[in-house]
Parts: C-alpha cells; structure tokens; sequence
C-alpha cells in the first residue's frame, strides 16, 4: 500500500515556472514506478512524466518535453515535477501517481496503469 500527498499548485502567468511536489508513504515505493498525470476540464488524464524505480528510464509526454523535469528522491521518498516556460494549456489538476510494480524496468504511460493516486493539485497557467 502506497499513500501519496501532492502538492504545490497554483496560479501561474504564461511563462512562469511552478514546481510540484508528492510525498509517498509506503516502503515499496523505492522499488515501484512513478511519475506525475494531468487532467483538463473534459479530457481524459494524461501522462506529463513517469520515472522508472532505478531511474534509468524517464517517459516525457510530448507536449511538455524540453519544458518540464522529474525528479525522485529514493532515500526521502519523494517526487517532484519542475515545470518551466509554462503555457495556457498546461492547465490541469495533476496527479503523482505509482504503478505499485516491483522493480518493472519499463515505465508505463497509460493511467489504467496505475494503481496508486495522489488528489490532486490545480495548476492554472494564466495568458
């Protein structure tokens, strides 16, 4: 069992940077995958960044690609996601998520994919 706490959304000029942040209770963590999901108003939730449990493997949706960064602190047990350059259609609720897989070397970039969620945070980038 894996409970994640999101955080760090907010409102956000076209340009600006906002960095979110998930912290994971559970000692599986370190050993599953995990990453970050958005979801806009009528859309269905996508994946913004998922990082494997060695960290050799990082999966970038394509619009957020040279933009937006992930990070996980194993020994801290916790995630971030930098998002820098940010654009009105970054608006979204996003989710830190973990897929509760024991040490799968390929990430998945699929929602139904993962088993555990945090609740949310809105981010909401103005123009």
């Amino acid at each position: 069992q894996i409970q994640l706490v999101d955080s760090g959304g907010g409102l956000v000029p076209a340009g600006g940077s906002l960095t979110l942040s998930c912290v994971a209770d559970g000692r599986t963590f370190g050993a599953t995958n995990a990453g970050w999901f958005r979801q806009a108003p009528g859309k269905a939730r996508e994946v913004v960044a998922v990082m494997n449990w060695n960290a050799d493997q990082t999966l970038y949706g394509d619009s957020v690609k040279g933009r937006f960064a992930i990070r996980r602190d194993f020994a801290k047990n916790t995630m971030t996601l930098q998002m820098n350059s940010l654009k009105s259609e970054d608006t979204a609720v996003y989710y830190c998520a973990a897929d509760g897989s024991y040490y799968r070397p390929q990430v998945m970039s699929t929602a139904d994919s993962y088993k555990y969620w945090g609740q949310g945070t809105q981010v909401t980038v103005s123009p």
